[in-house]
C-alpha cells in the first residue's frame, strides 16, 4: 500500500482545512486508516483512526473539531479539521494498518504540513 497525503497549508486560527490521503492497492477497505501528526523533533502522535467498517476514534485534543472519514470506492481517507488552533501546527501523516493474525501490515505516507497562525 502506498499513501499520499495532501491538503495541508497555512490557515488562520479558527479556520478549516481538509486533508486527503490517497491509497493504492485493492485491499484498502481491509485496513484501519489513521491520521497522525508530528511536531519537530518528536515522534508522530495518533490523532484519529477509522476502521474498515467506518467506526472512528479521536484523541481528546481534536475531539469535536476534527472528523475522519473514508471513501472505500475511491481509496481515500479524509481529515476535516475545523476550529484550528496554533498548537495544531505540525506535519500530518496518514497510516494504514492491518492485522491478519499472522502478519501485521503498517504503511505510512510522506506527510503534509499544516500551519495555523494566531
Amino acid at each position: 500500500v502506498q499513501l499520499q497525503a495532501s491538503g495541508g497549508g497555512l490557515v488562520q486560527a479558527g479556520g478549516s482545512l481538509r486533508l486527503t490521503c490517497a491509497a493504492s492497492g485493492s485491499t484498502f477497505n481491509s485496513y484501519t486508516m489513521g491520521w497522525y501528526r508530528q511536531y519537530p523533533g518528536k515522534h508522530a502522535e495518533w490523532i484519529a483512526s477509522i476502521g474498515s467498517g467506518g467506526s472512528s476514534n479521536y484523541h481528546d485534543s481534536v475531539k469535536g473539531r476534527f472528523t475522519i472519514s473514508r471513501d472505500n470506492a475511491k481509496n481515500l481517507v479524509y481529515l476535516q479539521m475545523n476550529g484550528l488552533k496554533p498548537e495544531d501546527t505540525a506535519v500530518y501523516k496518514c497510516n494504514a494498518a492491518r492485522d491478519t493474525g499472522r502478519r501485521y501490515y503498517d504503511y505510512w505516507g510522506q506527510g503534509t504540513q499544516v500551519t495555523v497562525s494566531s
